[in-house]
């Protein structure tokens, strides 16, 4: 009894001080993370899309580049067109704009009329209120070094987590008693009730939520895991071909290469050559693919002659690839339904509330307020 009951207050401690210690930057990159479910959607509503155009039936790829280089000739990099479906505006993105060459991932962003003919809009990633979210919530503001403080925040609150499930766990016998909303009348045990059933309820989303989040934050540290545990996990080539004074095949053309390479997947994204490597490399979702936006196969075509330079499927790859290939559409919701991306939401809200009661109850138990 002694042993069980010096367990139960170690974890107790450790959810306390993991709390108090961790506790508002957790609660910041939770609620960011709620609203970053529905960012694409936010945007839009924030931004509508100013395009009239109609009866377009599949978006014109080469038109959309030629608009892209008429509009933005210094920009001789790689363009990165997005296919977001029919007779929908193009997004696209030019990665290193010497504009933001000091505030580390701040790519232009460009949407384009469906007609693939104008631009309708056009800002860098950071200065709009969904991208600086994204950055609030995978970086805290402050780059590469803050993406590694959230990625070991995420591994303070695994541990937040489990304490506080086990601080919680009941004696045998003691189940009904534990689940049950008592009717208190002391502050101190209501606070209790409330941060015990809202932990209970978001605690297995909240955990999901935690370790895709550490593994999208922290890949360097967290793959040789994976790669032990499971599998090596394989990467798609990034072939590089010496431009030269031979022009460029069509876009369109590249296009028609890469899908009959794989005819039953669906084309995500689109990278133009650039002034140092002449290949298209596309990005492809496969029929077992649960990533809709970002998904993981990939084809590289020869800018200058068309020939086929390779072919990555995820289908075919390691098993720590596939589940690699999870990670990010469980992590924003999208590789469920609308149900799912709730949730999420509900449980970014969940670790907030669990803050705050808990941190109140402390204050309240410790006679600071």
């Amino acid at each position: 009894m002694t042993l069980k009951l010096s367990w139960r207050k170690t974890f107790r401690r450790l959810h306390l001080y993991l709390g108090l210690s961790v506790g508002v930057l957790l609660t910041i990159i939770s609620l960011s993370g709620s609203v970053l479910v529905y960012y694409p959607q936010i945007d839009l509503l924030l931004n509508p899309a100013n395009d009239a155009t109609t009866n377009i039936k599949t978006p014109n790829w080469e038109q959309a580049y030629n608009t892209l280089r008429a509009n933005f000739p210094s920009k001789q990099g790689p363009w990165r067109l997005e296919n977001t479906g029919i007779n929908s505006v193009i997004p696209a993105r030019y990665y290193n704009p010497i504009e933001t060459k000091e505030q580390g991932f701040a790519p232009l962003m460009v949407w384009l009329s469906s007609s693939s003919d104008k631009v309708i809009r056009k800002n860098y990633w950071g200065k709009y209120l969904v991208t600086w979210v994204y950055n609030l919530h995978f970086s805290l503001l402050t780059g590469g070094t803050g993406t590694l403080v959230v990625g070991y925040i995420g591994i303070a609150s695994i541990v937040l987590i489990i304490s506080g499930f086990f601080a919680w766990f009941p004696k045998p016998g003691q189940w009904v008693k534990a689940l049950k909303f008592k009717s208190r009348s002391s502050k101190i045990g209501l606070l209790y009730d409330w941060h015990k059933l809202i932990g209970l309820t978001f605690c297995i989303p909240l955990l999901a939520l935690t370790v895709t989040g550490v593994m999208l934050a922290i890949p360097k540290q967290t793959d040789p895991i994976l790669t032990a545990l499971v599998s090596d996990i394989n990467s798609p080539p990034k072939t590089q071909i010496q431009p030269s004074k031979q022009t460029n095949i069509p876009l369109s053309q590249a296009v028609l290469i890469a899908e009959k390479a794989l005819p039953s997947a669906r084309l995500a994204w689109i990278e133009t050559p650039s002034n140092l490597n002449a290949i298209y490399r596309f990005r492809f979702q496969t029929v077992d693919d649960p990533s809709y936006r970002f998904p993981h196969s990939y084809i590289e075509v020869n800018a200058l002659t068309g020939k086929l330079e390779s072919v990555f499927n995820i289908d075919k790859q390691s098993t720590a690839s596939k589940i690699k290939n999870w990670i990010h559409p469980l992590h924003d919701g999208s590789i469920g339904s609308n149900i799912l991306k709730v949730i999420w939401v509900l449980s970014g809200f969940g670790s907030a509330a669990l803050f705050f009661i808990g941190v109140y109850r402390w204050l309240v138990r410790t006679k600071r307020i």
